[in-house]
């Protein structure tokens, strides 16, 4: 976050390019003893990442609104860093920046921060706020919108996002909180292992 960075509390973030003369540029002139930089050649994976951890963010925000626990959310971060890898590999991401900096870092610090939009929003959901109301009192919240185009995306290519698939039934579809949870924890018995 960047009220962090400016505050000189020690962060690390991730540079992506292809051309790895310019990451290198920017890695020495902008890295000190507070901010570390690390360098990516994986583009789509970085992008996708820093976009899909959003809709994740938006449910832990939703769940800690319901009141529910650690337990939940540490399920939603998990998961839902399956349904950004599923999604982001079929998109052309390396599986491997999923578990960077741009994938689960990004994840842990947009689903558990007071700084995350997505994550007010999401409390003030799972309190009983339409989403439509949540995201006009909060302003931006890319995971509004993120999540509609990521499980349309995820349908065309075949992709299964259950998490994704319900925060849009309760976004879109007026589905309560309640029923996203029940239908989550519903779902079939799988390995975790299983990609798909």
């Amino acid at each position: 976050h960047a009220e962090e960075i400016g505050r000189s509390i020690p962060t690390t973030v991730v540079c992506a390019s292809d051309d790895k003369e310019c990451m290198m540029y920017l890695q020495e002139t902008l890295q000190n003893d507070r901010f570390r930089i690390y360098r990516n050649s994986d583009l789509i994976g970085c992008e996708l990442g820093g976009a899909l951890k959003n809709p994740i963010a938006l449910c832990c925000g939703i769940v800690e609104g319901m009141g529910l626990g650690d337990n939940t959310i540490a399920a939603l971060m998990t998961r839902g860093l399956a349904e950004i890898t599923r999604l982001g590999v079929a998109m052309g991401g390396k599986r491997e920046t999923f578990n960077g900096l741009s994938g689960v870092g990004d994840l842990i610090v947009t689903c558990t921060s007071a700084h995350s939009r997505n994550h007010r929003a999401g409390l003030l959901i799972g309190q009983g706020m339409s989403a439509k109301e949540a995201v006009s009192r909060v302003g931006t919240v890319e995971g509004y919108q993120c999540a509609k185009i990521a499980y349309e995306i995820a349908c065309s290519l075949n992709v299964q996002v259950p998490i994704i698939e319900q925060l849009c039934e309760v976004c879109y579809n007026g589905q309560s909180p309640l029923d996203a949870v029940s239908k989550l924890m519903g779902r079939p018995s799988k390995a975790e292992e299983e990609v798909f």
